[in-house]
């Protein structure tokens, strides 16, 4: 299992501006109920993708929630992103049927053809390559999700064909 530290000396979108008047609804919903904390982060993920290290401030400053408390849960739940991802998520299932009938392949292909490591975004931002613990799809092992789309039966080659194949449906 993977586990990602957010490092809070870098920000993962240097030279990219962040409007946060785009969570003033979402704050102003939630600002004065219990328990706000994850649907403020869920909301905020919503808006941007992700949760730029701005918003947890100005989510912590106006809501008056402690970014340590922030911090924790955004990097606790695994729902949660503190860097930008692609428009295509690629999660290669690792549970026990799929690493029996060998998933190393395909995520090693994946990574060699995208050029990207686990956990990792192509510079165009069109994938995001996960391994994941389990997609519930044993009998189609090993197997592979982009978007709400299972593939499953896979081998190497025909994992890269796919990401291809979506890439060139795209850009006709």
């Amino acid at each position: 299992m993977r586990i990602t530290r957010f490092n809070s000396t870098t920000t993962e979108n240097a030279g990219e501006a962040v409007d946060l008047r785009l969570i003033d609804p979402l704050i102003g919903k939630n600002k004065a109920k219990k328990g706000n904390l994850i649907p403020l982060l869920q909301g905020a993920q919503d808006i941007y993708g992700y949760i730029p290290r701005e918003v947890f401030e100005k989510i912590s400053a106006e809501c008056g929630i402690p970014l340590s408390d922030m911090f924790g849960v955004a990097t606790f739940y695994s729902q949660f992103r503190l860097k930008p991802v692609g428009k295509h998520i690629i999660k290669v299932c690792h549970g026990t049927a799929c690493h029996v009938q060998n998933a190393k392949e395909i995520s090693e292909s994946l990574e060699e053809s995208l050029k990207i490591k686990d956990g990792e975004t192509t510079d165009d931002r069109f994938y995001t390559l996960e391994s994941v613990a389990c997609l519930g799809c044993c009998s189609l092992a090993p197997v592979m999700m982009i978007g709400d789309q299972a593939y499953g039966k896979l081998t190497g080659n025909v994992a890269v064909k796919i990401i291809k194949n979506i890439k060139l449906a795209e850009n006709n």
